[in-house]
């Protein structure tokens, strides 16, 4: 996904969140910010070695709570 995105937006600056390409599932297209599925970069950290509980706390304090500005990727809860 995120080559495809790329490609069309060759000329943008993208933030990308280490370690969770293959958690992208698409891109706002007003702010141009990646969009991200909270289960699947759950389950990257999990694939790391994390325990699942592990996994989801330290994505809730480190990862989806991060700000980094304007282009802070946007993160998708589809795992309720």
């Amino acid at each position: 996904m995120l080559d495809r995105i790329l490609k069309v937006f060759t000329e943008e600056e993208i933030l990308k969140a280490d370690g969770f390409d293959n958690a992208i599932i698409g891109i706002d297209s007003h702010s141009l910010r990646l969009i991200y599925s909270c289960r699947m970069a759950i389950e990257i950290l999990v694939e790391e070695g994390m325990s699942q509980y592990d996994a989801m706390e330290h994505f809730e304090y480190n990862v989806i709570s991060s700000y980094v500005g304007e282009k802070t990727p946007i993160w998708c809860v589809d795992n309720l």
